[in-house]
């Protein structure tokens, strides 16, 4: 059950919606049925190094929210 990434073209509010098969979510802002979806890129975190030998780090900042725990998501910015 992927969770994908909308805006909406009438009042460009941007959300996180959990969709089945190919449903496109009403925006939870103004009801439109229109939304887009986005292009999510992977947030990926090394903590360790890495296999080349080089040292990876942490983003700066930390946190985020449960969907990214990077703190660069839609959701926490």
């Amino acid at each position: 059950m992927p969770i994908y990434e909308y805006k909406c073209p009438q009042c460009t509010t941007e959300f996180e919606e959990l969709v089945f098969g190919g449903d496109t979510p009403a925006c939870p802002s103004c009801g439109a049925k229109n939304s887009e979806r986005l292009l999510s890129c992977a947030c990926l975190h090394r903590s360790s190094s890495s296999r080349v030998g080089q040292a990876a780090s942490a983003p700066s900042g930390g946190g985020g929210c449960a969907g990214c725990s990077g703190g660069s998501c839609s959701t926490c910015g």
